[in-house]
């Protein structure tokens, strides 16, 4: 089995600033894209930024220039540096990640963590 396990939300004023953490553990061969995404009050699940095994990030347009995306590799972690948190920022944030599983099952699985909450107010 494979799982992802977040930490590092909370609660921020407007203009500060929190780390997310993603902890891959399990049955892992490889780390193909992980990422972000989040899901704010009455809105749909959105991509935040996303990380490929090469190292080539994407970025939501409305967190660039504030969020950095990090990884890494020898750990299967994935980090979410959010600075400059606005209200809107307010959401779940879920880790995703491609993961290629050790012999002998050797299989493909996209797999998410279960959130973690940040809440952007004063």
């Amino acid at each position: 089995q494979v799982q992802l396990v977040e930490s590092g939300g909370g609660l921020m004023q407007p203009g500060g600033s929190l780390r997310l953490s993603c902890a891959a553990s399990g049955s892992i061969f490889s780390i193909n894209t992980i990422g972000w995404y989040r899901q704010g009050p009455g809105n749909e699940r959105e991509l935040v930024a996303t990380i490929t095994s090469g190292g080539t990030t994407n970025y939501a347009d409305s967190v660039k220039g504030r969020f950095t995306i990090s990884r890494d590799g020898a750990e299967n972690t994935v980090y979410l540096q959010m600075n400059s948190l606005k209200p809107e920022d307010t959401a779940v944030y879920y880790c995703n990640a491609g993961v290629i599983t050790r012999l002998p099952s050797a299989r493909y699985l996209e797999i998410w963590g279960q959130g973690t909450l940040v809440t952007v107010s004063s």
